[in-house]
């Protein structure tokens, strides 16, 4: 951001106006309201936002209704004289935000008046008074005091500011914004509805637009229509608004409103733009603006004709209190939440809430917004950008399964009414054809019957090649250490200088401790041991060989998955070998199979956040093609739900997908819900608090069908789900579930509450009440002999572990294999 800017530069009115622009809004200008353009418009705002349509649910707030603007057709502004006070205190600011907040609103918009100290004398004293300098000042204090003590978040319409004033309220707000209205000069004369309005020259309002798009705000802009301009205008203002746009990135949404005419005013006998108006410029602005533009139309504004304001083109309503009335049109109440649902599903869209910062902006939260808020941001929303509306939280045992979710897993009936862009989608994946990226981004986008379509979809595609078996392992996973110089933003587990405050103490596992935990393993009917840990700084290739040669030596029967992609790279590197030899190595000491942890998101973009002095996307592709080379599978994994997007977990699966076509190495695939709760970048503000419940079923339906023809197994994680919601994934393309585990410490470190163990009579259990078939298997998904199920079915109790206190690290310091 360049905080000085020539100002001059920002918007040029006699330039940007050229002949090309001239015939494009001549051409559109004499356009006619008819099938074809309403089809056009309405094609284009499909293409760019599908069948979702959003609302922001927000309770608004007149911070003052004095302005120094004269317009002719506005009941907002007031005079001192006709106000008990000039501005709304704190308190009571805050006492409306809290009432708010109970019936779930998360924004709060901020609208007011002009600079109104420039013109009134009681405006100075009021703000003097409080101890505030300006306006501005008092707004960017009570929109602090609404994000440290609330969890809303501020819009902000203030009028015309300056650079320092964008600054200023940019790190208290999500989102700004300002009504260009028109940018025609002509209304701005004597008789016509801006004459006496500075702030309205459509010069200071474009250069203020402008100023905001240099200092990254999201925005929101728009035009009024039927005060008096021309088609032509009308068209003239939105092509000035896309110049802007074109420029800066920064407008988020381009709101067309009616004119309302209103009783006091020097417009109150001028007659209002009918449907017809509305409809035209609706369309004409989405033919301007194009697929991605977010277009909104204020429902209140034109009841009784909602479908056909979706028909012609828009994808957002705007902000809806179920609080608070439109200060701006009073006469006009906001629809009840239900009847706009109602009438939003008459159109063929379905009704989603949003943020006042839309989805897109979200999702580069890093550029948009200010570090307090995006901090704010991220504890509200899903992978998508948009609220998160459930409660439900990775491995919490209290955590309650969203209603509206399980309802809808449970009713097949639901997924008829599946949009045809998804039945499209399943049906390609059902026959084993690669998806795009855009696609699975789709999926992963399913709400409502999509939802339930998508998931009854990758349920009947597990029947037909699983059938009914839903298998599990007895394992014993063994962490053989918490020490690790890694800097992974999402674990709770390692201990390294600055993690002695998270859970557990620092330990490094004994071979006495590891040999007793092996054998014991295997008397209680496992045939697996799980071995993974911290990367300790003293730890070499030569560690991971002996921990191999361990285990046979204790259990030569016992199958060894051990070991992610990055414990392999890191092991070599310290030895000076290839990767290649080094995995024949710890073939030879009786590794079996790797577990495919350590990918997190195969992104760059998001391991750049999350994890960056951890082994690269292909480093890790690179690392587990050769261990396929070398005749050792290995599972597949992600962590998903902290900073990623839909984009990046589509690039996942596909990076997964195309290296199985290679190896047919993989045996299968295993999402892993990121748990939040004790994570160092969740506790920092720099991450989102989990996948909601529908993003964590849908991962394991969609990966059943991207995934098709390649993996056949899906693993749901009841440590991760609970069993509950394991329960429900089973219902959704999942046909394993996992490990028994008898000990488990990463997921617990990070605050889950599941994890110790799910034996095996408990396993069949659950299994049973979803009306499948037990099988308990071996790591290759062969199925264990009787008397090996006998046994664990037998098992005693599990001994207390002992953790073996550490030494010093002999290595803390240069010579540490890092990647880069």
């Amino acid at each position: 951001m360049d905080a000085q800017v020539d100002n001059s530069t920002l918007w040029q009115p006699d330039s940007w106006y050229d002949a090309g622009l001239q015939t494009e809004a001549q051409s559109l200008a004499v356009r006619s309201l008819d099938e074809a353009l309403l089809k056009e418009a309405a094609g284009l705002r499909d293409k760019g936002h599908g069948d979702l349509l959003t609302y922001s649910r927000k309770v608004f707030i007149p911070l003052t209704h004095l302005c120094r603007d004269v317009c002719h057709y506005c009941t907002f502004a007031q005079t001192p004289r006709h106000l008990d006070s000039p501005y709304m205190s704190a308190e009571a600011v805050l006492e409306q935000v809290e009432v708010a907040a109970s019936q779930g609103c998360k924004e709060v918009l901020f609208t007011l008046g002009e600079k109104p100290e420039l013109r009134y004398n009681a405006a100075r004293k009021a703000l003097q008074s409080m101890g505030y300098e300006s306006t501005v000042d008092y707004l960017a204090s009570v929109a602090r005091m609404v994000s440290d003590q609330t969890a809303l978040l501020p819009h902000i319409n203030a009028g015309c500011l300056d650079d320092e004033e964008l600054q200023q309220l940019r790190g208290v707000s999500a989102s700004m914004g300002i009504m260009l209205e028109s940018a025609s000069e002509r209304l701005c004369q004597k008789g016509m509805p801006h004459y006496g309005s500075p702030d309205k020259w459509p010069a200071t309002r474009l250069s203020a637009i402008a100023r905001a798009g240099v200092a990254q705000v999201p925005f929101t802009s728009g035009i009024l229509i039927g005060i008096g301009e021309t088609r032509l205008e009308r068209v003239e203002s939105l092509l000035a608004l896309r110049s802007l746009q074109q420029r800066y990135g920064h407008i988020q949404e381009i709101i067309i409103q009616n004119f309302r005419a209103k009783p006091g005013t020097l417009m109150s006998e001028a007659p209002e733009p009918d449907l017809d108006e509305l409809l035209w410029t609706i369309a004409i602005a989405r033919l301007i603006f194009g697929p991605a533009m977010n277009i909104q139309a204020p429902p209140n504004l034109s009841p009784g004709v909602l479908p056909q304001i979706v028909a012609a083109g828009i994808n957002d309503w705007g902000g809806v209190s179920p609080v608070s009335p439109d200060f701006v049109n009073p006469e006009a109440p906001w629809p009840q939440l239900r009847k706009l649902e109602q009438e939003t599903g008459l159109a063929g869209k379905q009704l989603h809430e949003r943020l006042t910062i839309y989805p897109e902006f979200v999702r580069n939260y890093t550029t948009w917004l200010s570090p307090l808020m995006q901090r704010r941001v991220l504890a509200l929303v899903d992978g998508q950008g948009l609220p998160r509306v459930d409660e439900w939280v990775t491995g919490a045992a209290a955590a309650r399964l969203p209603a509206l979710e399980v309802a809808l897993l449970n009713n097949k009936s639901a997924a008829n009414s599946a949009t045809a862009r998804i039945k499209r989608i399943v049906e390609r994946a059902t026959k084993a054809e690669a998806l795009s990226e855009q696609d699975i981004s789709c999926l992963f986008a399913a709400r409502g019957s999509d939802f339930a379509y998508v998931c009854d979809a990758a349920d009947r595609l597990r029947a037909s090649i699983n059938g009914d078996e839903v298998s599990y392992v007895v394992t014993r996973n063994i962490n053989y250490t918490n020490i690790c110089y890694f800097k992974c933003q999402f674990c709770a587990f390692s201990k390294g200088k600055l993690s002695e405050n998270l859970r557990g103490r620092p330990y490094d596992l004994d071979d006495d401790e590891i040999r007793r935990r092996v054998v014991e393993a295997w008397e209680r009917g496992a045939g697996e041991v799980c071995m993974q840990g911290g990367i300790h700084p003293d730890y070499t290739g030569d560690k991971y060989l002996h921990l191999c040669r361990l285990v046979k030596e204790a259990v030569p029967d016992m199958h060894i998955h051990a070991f992610s992609a990055l414990e392999i790279w890191q092991g070599a590197a310290t030895l000076g070998l290839p990767v290649d030899q080094f995995l024949l190595m710890l073939k030879e000491a009786g590794l079996g199979t790797l577990p495919g942890t350590a990918a997190e998101i195969l992104h760059d973009d998001v391991r750049a956040l999350i994890c960056p002095d951890k082994i690269n996307t292909q480093q890790w592709l690179a690392t587990i093609e050769a261990a396929h080379r070398a005749g050792i599978r290995t599972t597949a994994t992600i962590m998903f739900g902290h900073v990623d997007g839909y984009q990046h977990w589509a690039r996942h699966l596909l990076e997964l997908r195309a290296l199985q076509q290679k190896t047919k190495g993989f045996t299968e695939f295993v999402p892993l819900p990121f748990v939040a709760s004790e994570a160092p970048m969740y506790l920092k503000g720099k991450a989102r608090r989990g996948p909601s419940f529908r993003e964590a079923v849908l991962m394991h339906a969609v990966s059943r069908l991207a995934l098709h023809g390649q993996i056949d197994n899906i693993q749901t994680s009841w440590v991760k789900m609970g069993h509950q919601g394991a329960l429900h994934c089973l219902n959704a393309g999942a046909n394993d579930l996992g490990g028994t585990l008898m000990n488990e410490t990463i997921t617990r470190s990070a605050g889950a509450d599941h994890g110790e163990e799910t034996g095996p009579a408990q396993m069949e259990a659950l299994i049973e009440s979803a009306g499948r078939e037990p099988r308990q298997r071996n790591t290759l998904y062969e199925t264990v002999s009787e008397k090996r199920r006998a046994q664990s079915m037998e098992a005693a109790e599990l001994r207390a572990v002992q953790l073996t206190q550490p030494g010093k690290p002999a290595r803390l310091g240069g010579d540490l294999v890092r990647n880069g």
